[in-house]
């Protein structure tokens, strides 16, 4: 579908490259003209049509992605830097931040100004901004948004495995599998070209099992869906694994031969009898053994979770339970079969590996690993003492900003907290109470409206750079169009700052250790990575065009990469597997009389994540303009609601209000809404997982009031 866009330019032939959206980062072309001058002049077309070359979506794409052409040019773009909301020059807004940061600097330290990035970043800017907090800032206090998508899952595959990739095997390999279980995963509406490996598993004889507390698009195209109540999902997996054992369907070989700790988590599971897993679930005895038979009854299956199974402060708990039902059932390294998780963001993989993370330096390394530091620093050419050490997790430092012992300064790249972030009106609080914001953004974000500095960048299709999908595979990114006149890339934003902050150009703090070529900085990153878990050092941009993506591990270039790393050996010390006993607890907050019901958050069909861009989509909008409440029939009429008034929503940290949507594919004691809206996130609990400091999205406890 040709959108019609303001152009100055001539078209331009088609261009191979990728959506600006969600993880399965689905093959696109681009043709049509230039942005030109942002919106002025004549008229001119952006063609997108779906690429068939890539595995991922194989020609197909979602409504987003057909209509993604729309924010390349137009009066939604920002053109030109603002300081305190006024149009100003490209080396005044940037000699403000750079005079600023070094005052607060001086006063408080190097930890008075953070970094917080995001989850759609390249590769290449994910690892340029990490090095350029730690070499130039050398602040600890950087973090970014992906600690609120995958940080549960990847923090017991570590455990587990030795390795965090969301799915350790090709997405194609789905459709051979005998049975797949999606545990709190809605790809029907998040990613919709990944029901097509879904819909050919099934198509061969294969059964699909999906767990939500909510009968989503997904859930209706199953064979059996599990409805356990908000915050259950641990207890599901416990009793899952207790049948499993009880039933004969445990792989004893594969047990003994590739695993450790099987008979700890054996005795845990014990006690998770199908009647108790019903009694605290909500899922009938029968529906559960009926799922074990299903998934330990074929030669192939799949254990995935998604967000709705992690984003809680048990998350790391309840993938681990999922975890060792894959393993119990032999599943995990074996071809066609095994565990992964669903990643969210477009670049939700590599953007956890190359250093924006709090704890984390280039190719998946722990920033406190004596080895790593000292490999990092010698590409970076400065000393491994002074790399900083771990600083605070994505809400920890934004709970923190503008506090006494917390940053004064705030450097914000690709993301949008004010909508994002749980308990989103304190967080907006702490964003106002600094004393600099800067934001780099396409758009005028809610976050971006509260900057002191906003600086206009680039997106998806005016600039090249890689991008890591949720298989592990690394996709390269091309340049289709020109950005709009006065608008720079995040790679040149972030080199206009070293070369204002960092010494002499020619240094490791200066121009020369922070290049704007994209391909000058993912060398550079082949190096960083090379010996790491995600070594990317035999990858580079002509075996990525060539081969429509390359899998890490890829430790040399005439290696062919890793699409299944786990055939011969896990990534732990001694090759073997970890079973991990886990236990299920009440969520961080549940229900009770001033706030009897449970509020589950998600997406819709046409939006993404903040919204930001898509809500700035007529086409998108004509589906979905607003927030909304979704609520069971029986609970509508005890509260005397039809459907399309106005209910008030209130929790603990907040209240919002939205329009009722009456449906009976949710839980009687469940309202969803939708987080794309101001609205959704100043209700959410910021309680934290303890491993991987994760806030609990999906659960909180509220009440519904009407509104007139």
């Amino acid at each position: 579908m040709p959108i019609s866009l303001p152009t100055l330019d001539p078209v331009k032939a088609p261009v191979a490259t990728h959506c600006p959206y969600c993880a399965l980062q689905c093959g696109m072309n681009v043709a049509g003209g230039a942005a030109g001058a942002g919106g002025a002049g004549g008229t001119g077309t952006v063609e997108i049509t779906p690429r068939t070359d890539i595995p991922a979506n194989s020609g197909g794409l979602c409504q987003k992605g057909w209509t993604a052409g729309e924010l390349l040019a137009g009066g939604a773009r920002l053109t030109t830097p603002l300081l305190h909301g006024e149009p100003v020059g490209w080396d005044e807004a940037l000699d403000f931040v750079a005079d600023r940061i070094r005052a607060l600097q001086a006063e408080h330290g190097p930890d008075g100004v953070a970094v917080f990035g995001g989850g759609g970043l390249t590769n290449e800017k994910a690892y340029l901004l990490g090095k350029f907090a730690r070499v130039v800032l050398r602040t600890s206090q950087i973090d970014y948004n992906g600690r609120f998508c995958m940080s549960s899952a990847a923090a017991a595959s570590n455990r587990a495995f030795g390795m965090d990739r969301g799915l350790p095997f090709p997405i194609t390999d789905l459709a051979g599998a005998g049975a797949v279980l999606l545990a709190g995963g809605n790809m029907a509406e998040t990613m919709p070209p990944f029901v097509r490996h879904l819909a050919a598993m099934r198509e061969r004889g294969g059964r699909l099992v999906v767990a939500d507390p909510r009968r989503t698009a997904t859930a209706r195209l199953a064979d059996l869906h599990l409805q356990p109540a908000p915050g259950t999902d641990l207890a599901l997996a416990l009793g899952l694994l207790h049948l499993a054992i009880t039933e004969g369907h445990v792989d004893g070989a594969y047990v003994a031969e590739r695993t450790n700790g099987f008979e700890a988590v054996a005795t845990s599971v014990a006690a998770w009898w199908p009647e108790r897993v019903e009694r605290v679930t909500g899922v009938p005895v029968a529906q559960l053994r009926l799922a074990v038979e299903i998934l330990g009854t074929v030669d192939r299956a799949v254990i995935l979770t998604g967000r709705g199974a992690e984003q809680h402060a048990k998350g790391t708990d309840t993938v681990t339970a999922f975890i060792n039902l894959a393993l119990a059932l032999g599943l995990p390294g074996r071809p066609g079969s095994g565990y992964g998780c669903v990643t969210g963001q477009g670049n939700g993989q590599g953007g956890r590996e190359h250093g924006q993370k709090a704890d984390q330096l280039p190719g998946y390394r722990r920033i406190d690993d004596p080895a790593a530091r000292e490999h990092v620093a010698e590409v970076w050419g400065i000393d491994p003492a002074e790399i900083p050490g771990p600083g605070r997790s994505a809400y920890e430092l934004l709970d923190a900003l503008g506090t006494p012992a917390g940053p004064r300064a705030l450097l914000l790249f690709g993301s949008n907290p004010v909508i994002s972030a749980p308990r989103a009106g304190h967080v907006a609080d702490r964003l106002r109470s600094l004393d600099l914001l800067v934001v780099s953004d396409l758009v005028l974000s809610e976050t971006a409206a509260l900057a002191d500095v906003v600086l206009p960048t680039a997106q998806w299709a005016e600039e090249e750079g890689t991008m890591t999908n949720l298989e592990g595979r690394v996709l390269l990114r091309r340049r289709a169009l020109d950005p709009p006149p006065g608008v720079r890339t995040d790679l040149e934003i972030i080199q206009g700052l070293a070369v204002r902050l960092g010494g002499p150009a020619d240094g490791p703090r200066g121009a020369a250790g922070f290049p704007a070529d994209p391909r000058a900085v993912f060398d550079e990153l082949r190096r960083a990575s090379a010996g790491g878990i995600a070594d990317y050092s035999g990858i580079t941009y002509e075996r990525v065009a060539a081969e429509t993506g390359v899998f890490w591990p890829c430790p040399g270039t005439g290696h062919p990469g890793t699409p299944r790393p786990f055939l011969d050996r896990f990534a732990t010390p001694d090759g073997r597997a970890r079973f991990v006993p886990v236990e299920h607890r009440p969520p961080g907050e549940d229900v009770d009389a001033d706030y009897p019901l449970y509020l589950t958050t998600g997406r819709v069909l046409a939006h993404y994540q903040s919204g930001a861009q898509t809500r700035r989509i007529a086409a998108l909008n004509a589906v979905v303009s607003g927030t909304f409440v979704e609520i069971h029939p029986d609970l509508a009429e005890r509260l005397g609601v039809s459907a399309g008034q106005r209910l008030r929503v209130v929790s603990r940290r907040g209240e919002t209000e939205g329009v009722a949507r009456v449906n009976p594919a949710i839980r009687s004691d469940t309202v969803f809404m939708p987080f794309h809206w101001a609205g959704a996130n100043l209700l959410t609990n910021p309680a934290l997982d303890p491993v991987s400091r994760m806030p609990e999205f999906k659960l909180c406890a509220v009440r519904l009031e009407r509104v007139g």
